[in-house]
């Protein structure tokens, strides 16, 4: 089941995490999935749920691997509930490519439309209407009606959809209780405050049981039709043996479980450190993979821990096999905002208040552990800092323009471009590989 936002906002996460609680406090086993690369919401997700958040990215894993990519997240599960991006037809451009009407189509899955309607009263049945209407392949199930006014506001708003024929699932009444935090880049990650978001989650799926119908929900899921055979995911090969470091903590927590799947797939024992905290590297790591998250909002702190990145600089110029994504991109660089980092790239690193988003095809310029000269790889950038000089390992391509950008080397790959391996095991393996072939002195 597919739930879908008639706009980009909180809003929409708020109430499909919230459902997700709800139905797992019902005794229901809940997995879940998040349209689109974000890595904050699948946060969330798991914290609802209790099972590994994940993500189902047509462009990033293609089309024809979103069904066994959702069977392989519903795994053991009663209920797939995947929460959508931005508006329901909104994907890349101006097209539907990618969008949250495209997953649902290839899943044939029903669609909750969650409808902002603190502003309108009869304009939601035209709403609805042309939601229902503009596409037929899209089946459009139900409603949830969100920021509802009043007991009389949401009478008003059934009456509209009475003649639409789109049952209302639930209505949710307006409580700043029940708004979330954002930052820059959407919702503040759980990580950096697990209790307080538990309370909030707890208190959301109080409300949504006592407003939504859960049992009528959990009927129209489990009247979807079953998704039909397909291929298998490409397997990930056993490569070798390496321990690989990874950053984590609150500044470090953009990392998809796909990923983190693919590495242990490929044979690396996986040792978490807190870039923030840890005075070294795990002893005796033969890698390093740095993901993404807010080292922009730790660096004092990250800038204070100066045996950790003298470390770094000294075994990634040693030779360290490196794997480092936007953020990690950042920790790497000399400075961040005038805040003194590792220094293991000779470039500055600033936050510049505009946003660079979107997807890329990159075509790879130097060899590296991730990627060979002239592969050509699928990513996406979601980032308000820049970097002096920008790099040319790679030549990334996106709405209409292109550019270089990123660090390589043989044993280093350091960009802002974020890859997904759910469906593509060959960056894990290579990485392994690579790091099993440089062991750590012992």
């Amino acid at each position: 089941m597919v739930v879908a936002g008639t706009h980009s906002g909180v809003g929409k996460t708020t109430v499909a995490t919230g459902l997700m609680a709800a139905l797992r406090s019902a005794g229901h086993a809940v997995a879940a999935a998040k349209v689109g690369p974000d890595f904050v919401d699948p946060g969330y997700h798991a914290l609802a749920t209790g099972r590994p958040g994940r993500n189902l990215d047509a462009y990033l894993s293609g089309a024809e691997n979103l069904a066994p990519l959702a069977a392989r997240a519903a795994g053991g599960a009663d209920v797939l509930i995947v929460e959508g991006v931005m508006g329901l037809f909104d994907g890349v451009g101006a097209t539907h490519d990618a969008s949250t009407a495209a997953v649902a189509v290839a899943l044939d899955a029903p669609v909750v439309l969650v409808v902002d309607a603190s502003a309108m009263s009869s304009s939601v049945g035209a709403l609805v209407h042309g939601f229902h209407s503009h596409r037929p392949d899209v089946r459009l199930a139900g409603v949830i009606l969100n920021r509802v006014g009043s007991t009389r506001h949401e009478s008003l708003l059934r009456q509209a959809l009475e003649p639409v024929g789109v049952p209302v699932l639930g209505a949710l009444h307006r409580h700043d209780a029940l708004t979330w935090r954002d930052r820059h880049l959407g919702l503040v990650p759980v990580i950096e405050h697990p209790a307080e978001v538990r309370s909030s989650l707890d208190r959301l799926a109080g409300a949504i049981t006592a407003s939504c119908d859960l049992a009528g929900i959990m009927r129209l899921a489990a009247a979807a039709p079953r998704i039909p055979p397909v291929a298998a995911l490409a397997t990930t090969r056993r490569v070798g043996r390496a321990r690989v470091a990874v950053a984590g903590g609150a500044a470090f927590s953009f990392t998809y479980t796909d990923n983190i799947e693919r590495l242990e797939a490929a044979g690396a024992e996986l040792v978490p450190f807190d870039p923030a905290a840890d005075p070294a590297l795990p002893d005796a790591v033969d890698g390093l993979y740095l993901g993404g998250g807010f080292p922009e909002v730790y660096a004092p702190a990250l800038a204070a821990n100066r045996t950790l990145l003298t470390e770094v600089r000294q075994r990634v110029a040693g030779g360290l096999v490196t794997w480092a994504e936007c953020g990690g991109l950042l920790w790497l660089c000399r400075s961040l905002d005038g805040q003194h980092l590792s220094g293991a790239i000779d470039a500055e690193a600033a936050m510049t208040g505009r946003l660079t988003l979107g997807y890329r095809t990159a075509e790879v310029r130097t060899t590296n552990p991730v990627a060979a000269e002239g592969d050509v790889i699928r990513g996406h950038e979601f980032h308000y800092s820049a970097i002096h000089p920008t790099g040319s390992a790679l030549l990334l391509r996106g709405s209409g323009t292109a550019r270089l950008g990123g660090f390589a080397t043989p044993t280093l790959l350091a960009s802002y471009l974020h890859l997904h391996l759910g469906a593509d095991p060959v960056p894990a393996e290579r990485f392994v590989a690579s790091a099993a072939r440089r062991p750590a002195a012992r």
